[in-house]
């Protein structure tokens, strides 16, 4: 007898439409701080994972903005699972939780034995950080209906593929920069993931925490998700993944780390200085003069033992496919050009 295939559910804020042509998947819409919202969303679900969140680093969004949805709506998220009696929870941490705290600091094939903790107060590293330290906790809470609720978080690196805001983003302002992709990662050596690979070990998390003979080893546990992305700066990701389009590194030299690091510095103490009177947000700071150029890669091994991971997509596999979407947006701006002088 053919089992039959699960109901998927998608609760975001908004209603995203073109996903039901792709999958059976029931739309929900709501907000994740929200409690009656998110009490109806869990009726009857046997698996919750959990990927809404905020991400700025740059101080374009108000703190307590971004810290009620990733921190509070984790946590609101949780007990709405606890009342409706749901099993299972996975969350989507981030390598941030992690770091990097210093540009100094070299991290090479870092593995979850090892304790590596963001000390930024940055809203985004810090929410992100108190609520996966709320999901693995509630590892263990006592369900309404007398049954347990397991949770495990996982860890992806650097997020590339089709649909990538940063990526769009990084080649529409190149594309305005006449093809020039703007430098802001020169000195980093990074081990990006595939997005394909990131939803692929969710559904690989999913499956093993409702394995009796795995589950064990995974409740209340964090993984790292990588996978065989060349390490790399985040500069020659951009190249590589846009060079085909006739996008172009900048060649005028980079300031030296340490300046970059001093001068974000002088930056926020004028944004400080300035806060009674104007609102001003520098280009950059010092979180994300770090983040950006640091060496931080971690190995996928943990969740490779465990969860039975290993990459859907190979290396080439994802670049074809990111290259082909980064063809589309190239060719989307031409086309708006085309009308602009029309």
């Amino acid at each position: 007898m053919r089992t039959p295939a699960p109901t998927l559910f998608r609760l975001d804020i908004n209603n995203q439409k073109e996903l039901q042509n792709k999958t059976k998947l029931t739309m929900l819409e709501g907000d994740i701080l929200d409690e009656q919202c998110l009490n109806t969303a869990c009726q009857g679900v046997s698996v919750v994972i959990h990927t809404a969140c905020v991400i700025d680093v740059t101080g374009v969004i108000h703190r307590d903005t971004i810290i009620d949805v990733n921190l509070r709506g984790t946590q609101l998220l949780l007990q709405a699972c606890v009342q409706a009696s749901v099993p299972i929870f996975i969350y989507t941490s981030s390598l941030e939780v992690a770091g990097p705290n210093s540009y100094k600091e070299i991290i090479r094939n870092g593995h979850e034995a090892e304790h590596h903790e963001s000390a930024w107060s940055a809203p985004y590293p810090y929410s992100k950080k108190l609520a996966e330290k709320s999901v693995l906790a509630a590892n263990g809470y006592t369900l309404k209906n007398g049954g347990t609720l397991y949770t495990c978080a996982l860890r992806p690196m650097y997020i590339y593929g089709e649909g990538s805001k940063f990526l769009a983003r990084m080649i529409n302002n190149s594309l305005k920069n006449k093809g020039i992709l703007i430098s802001n990662g020169k000195f980093s050596i990074v081990n990006p993931v595939y997005v394909g690979n990131v939803a692929w070990a969710h559904i690989l998390a999913t499956r093993a925490l409702r394995d009796p003979k795995k589950a064990p080893s995974i409740r209340g546990q964090f993984y790292y998700i990588s996978d065989d992305t060349p390490h790399q700066s985040y500069d020659n990701l951009n190249y590589t993944l846009s060079q085909k389009w006739g996008l172009c590194l900048d060649p005028r030299p980079s300031l030296p780390l340490p300046l970059q690091y001093w001068l974000s510095f002088l930056l926020e103490v004028v944004s400080f200085l300035l806060t009674p009177i104007y609102k001003y947000r520098p280009p950059f700071n010092r979180h994300l003069v770090t983040l950006s150029n640091s060496v931080f890669t971690f190995s996928y091994k943990k969740a490779q033992q465990d969860l039975g991971y290993e990459p859907l997509f190979s290396w080439e596999e994802a670049k074809q496919r990111t290259m082909e979407w980064i063809g589309s947006l190239v060719e989307q701006h031409r086309e708006t050009l085309k009308t602009k002088t029309q």
